[in-house]
């Protein structure tokens, strides 16, 4: 038997669904911006009271950030499970991620998800829609003359479709 008769093996009974990554307000804080992105099925958008919490918990979630760009994912993980990913360039070229999540209705609000050392996850596929576009975006900027009317084309660069 080959490594490669088992390797990246996925349940016979795992049926991939498509979502659909959606735009919304971009959201300003600490002096920085972030473009805000929900990620649900066609047929379970995420409420509204979900987005709320979500946008309450970011200025509690992002405490570092200073005049920093980047995007949010809300993503609608399941009935009632969500992650509030929150993404900044720093370095120039570097992305880094903040993570919260609300994992039930038995949850009032989103807090930090515990993340401990070693081999963990990142995105999922569907978050990856949205990370590749803004990687897209991001490049295309650092590629610019980096002036405001370049600025104001990464920001309103936004990805919308399935995932």
């Amino acid at each position: 038997m080959s490594p490669l008769d088992t390797a990246g093996a996925v349940t016979p009974a795992y049926e991939h669904a498509t979502k659909l990554v959606q735009p919304g307000a971009s959201v300003a804080l600490a002096g920085g911006l972030l473009k805000w992105y929900d990620i649900a099925p066609a047929a379970k958008p995420i409420p509204g009271e979900i987005a709320e919490l979500a946008r309450a918990a970011l200025p509690d979630a992002v405490r570092s950030l200073d005049g920093e760009l980047g995007f949010v994912i809300l993503h609608r993980c399941g009935e009632s499970f969500y992650f509030l990913l929150i993404s900044t360039w720093r370095n120039e070229n570097e992305l880094w991620e903040t993570v919260w999540a609300k994992p039930g209705e038995h949850e009032p609000a989103f807090g930090p998800w515990p993340l401990g050392a070693g081999h963990h996850p990142t995105f999922c596929v569907w978050e990856l829609r949205a990370v590749c576009h803004e990687q897209a975006a991001w490049t295309r900027y650092l590629r610019s003359p980096r002036r405001a009317n370049d600025m104001d084309a990464y920001l309103a660069d936004r990805y919308e479709g399935p995932a």
